[in-house]
């Protein structure tokens, strides 16, 4: 099975499941201005869909960076560490030491 054929299934499978409920004639409720006479709770409807909408968001987006990989910027990878060469080098060329205690302590790095 495709998943195009997949698709398919599941839309039909929807629109067969949904096929009672539209058939329904309401049970003989008035739906007329006095539609909003089911309680104070009835506001979280609208709450709920906004939850659910960015329920389904969040699990998109964390779907996507798992799948594009590791959901950094490729320019924020950690520079290698220094080493201690690295860092007596480093201290030659500012000055901080002479040519003759650089080549001592090269020498005992090695």
């Amino acid at each position: 099975m495709t998943a195009r054929e997949g698709i398919a299934w599941i839309a039909a499978s929807a629109a067969l499941l949904a096929q009672p409920a539209f058939a329904q004639d309401g049970g003989g409720r008035y739906y007329g201005p006095h539609m909003w006479d089911g309680g104070w709770w009835m506001f979280l409807g609208p709450v709920w869909m906004v939850v659910i909408i960015g329920a389904i968001v969040a699990v998109a987006v964390l779907v996507v960076r798992w799948l594009g990989g590791t959901g950094h910027p490729a320019g924020s990878a950690h520079p290698p560490a220094r080493t201690a060469m690295d860092i007596l080098k480093e201290r030659f060329a500012r000055g901080e030491i002479d040519k003759q205690e650089f080549e001592e302590r090269r020498k005992l790095l090695e």
